[in-house]
């Protein structure tokens, strides 16, 4: 369900502003995104599992904020991301 460290450390670099960029908004989206992806497939086999899914939903809402603040800040930086991730906006 987590992520390993080396696929965390491949998408910091790849949607990190600078060299030593951990903390902007499109790297914490990006990794969020990850956990989303790989929770999701987690929950579809084991369905019952309503504390991993609460965690979900928590984590889809902590991006949807982080998103929030993207576009306010920054529009154009909001739909790279949304089209670089994918992500129905």
């Amino acid at each position: 369900m987590s992520i390993t460290a080396e696929r965390k450390q491949a998408l910091i670099t790849e949607y990190a502003q600078k060299s030593g960029d951990t903390g902007s908004p499109e790297v914490q989206i990006a990794v969020l995104s990850e956990r989303i992806k790989n929770l999701t497939e987690h929950l579809q086999s084991h369905e019952k599992d309503y504390h991993s899914r609460r965690g979900l939903l928590v984590m889809v809402g902590h991006r949807r904020r982080l998103l929030d603040y993207l576009k306010r800040k920054n529009e154009q930086r909001y739909q790279d991301v949304v089209q670089r991730l994918g992500l129905r906006r």
